[in-house]
């Protein structure tokens, strides 16, 4: 297999992949491209796509990212075009770990866990207060990663 030419203007692709890419794969790639720099192009995909939570839509939406066009896709797509990647990332639960998908075509991996917004439980408000902390723990991770990742 030939190695892939690197040219210095190359943004780094990123995938972020859950099972439905309906919200912590979703979250992810929006927060990197946001805080990338340029220096990343991100993408999320799922096993079996799903729809948006709206619940993560408006979280966003607080923080300035709108993904309400968004459309959850299938990492099985992504795949079949020969989509390669610098990283591959998966964010699913620990608990999930066992159905978090596997994606071939990647430099290198790492696995995230968060827990599954569609699995939060309480009223509208209390569910959204948990998004919402999702959100920023999200958030967090991926500035941790770029401060881990540029400083090598």
């Amino acid at each position: 297999m030939m190695k892939r030419e690197v040219k210095p203007m190359d943004k780094t692709k990123v995938l972020f992949i859950c099972v439905h890419n309906s919200a912590r794969s979703q979250m992810a790639e929006a927060f990197l491209n946001l805080y990338g720099g340029g220096r990343f192009a991100a993408e999320s995909a799922g096993l079996e796509p799903g729809t948006l939570n709206p619940l993560v839509v408006r979280a966003l939406a607080e923080s300035g990212v709108d993904i309400a066009g968004k459309t959850p896709r299938g990492a099985f797509d992504l795949l079949r075009r020969g989509e390669w990647y610098g990283w591959v990332i998966t964010v699913c639960d620990e608990s999930q770990a066992e159905g978090c998908p596997i994606f071939p075509g990647a430099g290198r991996r790492d696995h995230w866990s968060f827990p599954d917004p569609s699995a939060f439980t309480g009223s509208e408000e209390e569910k959204l207060e948990q998004v919402r902390a999702l959100r920023d723990q999200i958030a967090e991770k991926v500035r941790e990663w770029l401060k881990e990742t540029t400083d090598k």
